[in-house]
């Protein structure tokens, strides 16, 4: 089935445990082999992961730099559209259950591991993320931008919050929305109203990071659920996306303006925090932040 050699990446911090399994593996040659690439912390996997090409992930959940259960989630909200097959020393079947039910496709104890067995666990691993993935995105994903929905905003979201708290990451909840709107559909057409709400998606996928949850709730109304990264104040994440727009307004040639407003809430860890509290947080502020505009225009 498979003309090339399927790219895996294990993520392992034995380096040692890398030609193991290569010189087990070495005897499996059907559908075009297993080609592993290695990274000893999730870190260099996370590097990895961002210039595409991997077809699957091998995952320890003991690493340097991250551990247990904590270790998948990061992956798997990172890179969702990646299958994970879970690797461990021991056969915890609790922990088998928790990553199956997270999303991992396969849990498989390291000494128990035969070549033949890991090359169609990992096949097999990838025929059913594609499917499962198909049969998601009917459901989860808004079929004009290719964003999230908002059934795939609420599920992916829950799971996100539940990672920041395990974690002990803040996140940032980004809530915009596109102003004149029916202004463009009624003076352009819909189609051209199409067009502007597929630009604002573009622009909210090069300013944030693959592993955000971006979505169109419906209409006009966009949100973000970001991950803070170390370093990066949310203010600093508004300036760029607000600078985006701007670049977009000074060299499109498109016949509108893009005008958005935008409204964002933050959430240090909180265990009690709800995904709707936080975008109803986000909303007032982005209703704050247009009834400031129109005041500085007509007042």
């Amino acid at each position: 089935m498979y003309q090339r050699p399927i790219k895996v990446l294990l993520v392992e911090s034995d380096r040692d445990y890398l030609d193991e399994l290569r010189a087990r593996l070495g005897d499996v040659r059907s559908g075009g082999g297993i080609d592993l690439e290695w990274a000893g912390e999730l870190s260099q996997a996370l590097a990895r992961l961002t210039q595409g090409g991997i077809d699957a992930i091998l995952l320890d959940l003991e690493l340097p730099d991250s551990h247990g259960m904590v270790t998948f989630e990061r992956t798997y909200a990172f890179a969702p559209d990646v299958p994970i097959i879970v690797l461990t020393n021991i056969a915890d079947e609790e922990v088998a259950v928790s990553t199956v039910q997270g999303g991992a496709q396969e849990f498989l104890v390291k000494d128990e591991l035969v070549p033949a067995v890991l090359a169609r666990s990992v096949r097999h691993a990838i025929e059913r993320h594609r499917l499962l993935s198909a049969l998601r995105s009917l459901s989860l994903i808004d079929d004009l931008t290719g964003l999230y929905n908002r059934r795939g905003f609420a599920d992916l979201g829950e799971q996100y919050l539940k990672l920041a708290r395990r974690t002990a990451r803040g996140v940032t909840m980004v809530f915009l929305d596109l102003d004149r709107f029916k202004t463009i559909n009624d003076s352009l057409g819909h189609h051209v109203g199409d067009r502007a709400l597929m630009k604002v998606a573009d622009i909210l996928r090069a300013t944030f990071r693959r592993s955000d949850i971006v979505a169109r709730l419906g209409g006009d109304e966009f949100a973000v659920l970001a991950l803070e990264a170390s370093g990066e104040s949310a203010e600093l994440l508004l300036d760029r996306l607000r600078e985006r727009f701007q670049d977009f307004n000074r060299t499109s040639h498109e016949p509108y303006q893009l005008v958005v407003s935008i409204g964002m809430a933050r959430h240090d860890g909180d265990a009690r925090i709800r995904l709707e509290d936080l975008l109803a947080e986000a909303d007032n502020a982005m209703y704050e932040d247009k009834r400031g505009r129109r005041k500085a225009v007509f007042g």
